[in-house]
């Protein structure tokens, strides 16, 4: 969800990523030592629309449970004007703006990767079944991408969407069997907990949105509003509040460069060397200060198959699951079986069952408590990470 600033995402983890051509993980709540596949689409920009979003892609590559496969730029084609066109939506005056490629690249080039990306149609679908075959090339190349990174995986792959949901609903109306087959599950940060508010992502494109939902496909619904707007709290949304980023002064200085890159919209042609210097102290005192909205912690935590615990100490840790102890409390970051309902402009209502869905919803509990935990543990994280 972007309002302005969708904030600061996620969660990263303390070691570097291994290898990458590891099978899938195991079921959920399984100990497993495997890497999940996995296709990371995200509507970052470069400059950045929301800086959160180059914090989001650092979970990508630095979790050691992940084998990231693609990224995937989504793109609206009216933020990249100086000043935003979109219907509706807010017009953000601070373009213009493209894919970001940049902000890969300096992330590959950090993590020692090869991580490829592309971008995927820049307009909004124009029915729930368009395939977009007749986008300019360039714009067919993340649908592309998505389908041959299926193809090719002998393992189902996980898919995260933190944008909206246009690449996999084109990509499922290309190769609708292929998708069925090799998706793992389709983790759908977007939406809101009821009618009455209409999400950032799914305002993007609500026929893609609507496509997905009303498949078949195995999908994990996180959604970013209630009907009281994005910033509002319930136990089935997930946003959550930072009071500050100073954690990022004690970050690894590469991943603190990337992010100064970012948030201070450094004007520099050499960007790998900018992610190899010291980040300039201008953009600090202000940038750290704000407080962030964050989104997607949740997804990560499930994509990784890690718990968010409380420490006897009173502390909170984000820890794979052979990693809690025993005095550990284990707070609740669930997926629950549901029934949805979505309507054409891309309003949802939903049930908890029983029974088995191919949809699932996310559960945290206690809003609040989710929210302090998180504050903790996902400074330490990013604080531990060594690429």
């Amino acid at each position: 969800m972007k309002a302005v600033w969708r904030g600061l995402p996620l969660f990263c983890a303390a070691l570097m990523l291994a290898g990458c051509d590891l099978a899938v993980a195991a079921a959920p709540g399984a100990p497993s030592t495997a890497k999940v596949p996995l296709i990371n689409i995200t509507d970052l920009y470069h400059p950045p629309q929301d800086p959160g979003d180059n914090f989001d892609l650092i979970a990508a590559y630095a979790l050691p449970e992940v084998d990231l496969r693609a990224v995937i730029l989504d793109v609206t084609d009216g933020f990249r004007k100086p000043v935003a066109d979109v219907p509706g939506m807010h017009p953000d005056p601070d373009g213009p703006r493209d894919p970001g490629f940049i902000p890969v690249t300096q992330l590959n080039f950090i993590f020692n990767r090869s991580v490829p990306c592309a971008v995927g149609p820049f307009t909004q679908m124009r029915s729930p079944e368009d395939k977009m075959l007749d986008v300019p090339a360039f714009q067919q190349q993340g649908v592309e991408l998505i389908l041959r990174v299926l193809r090719e995986s002998t393992e189902p792959v996980e898919v995260v969407s933190f944008g909206s949901a246009r690449p996999m609903a084109v990509a499922f109306n290309r190769e609708p069997e292929l998708v069925a087959r090799k998706l793992r599950r389709l983790h759908l940060c977007a939406g809101s907990t009821e009618p009455g508010f209409v999400e950032w992502n799914v305002q993007l494109d609500p026929r893609a949105f609507v496509r997905l939902l009303r498949s078949k496909l195995p999908i994990a619904l996180y959604p970013c509003a209630t009907r009281d707007g994005p910033f509002a709290y319930s136990p089935h949304n997930c946003y959550w509040r930072l009071p500050d980023l100073r954690f990022v002064e004690r970050m690894h200085p590469a991943l603190k460069a990337y992010l100064a890159f970012a948030f201070g919209r450094l004007p520099r042609a050499d960007f790998l060397r900018a992610v190899e210097s010291e980040a300039p102290a201008v953009w600090m005192p202000e940038q750290l200060a704000r407080p962030h909205n964050v989104w997607e912690t949740a997804v990560w935590l499930n994509v990784a198959n890690r718990k968010l615990v409380r420490r006897a100490d009173g502390s909170h840790r984000m820890v794979p699951v052979v990693e809690v102890r025993s005095d550990d409390t284990v707070l609740p970051n669930e997926l629950r079986p549901c029934r949805v309902e979505v309507e054409d402009p891309g309003e949802v209502r939903f049930k908890l069952t029983p029974e088995p869905s191919n949809i699932l919803i996310y559960d945290r509990g206690d809003p609040r408590q989710n929210e302090a935990a998180l504050r903790d543990a996902l400074s330490a994280w990013y604080v531990s990470i060594r690429p």
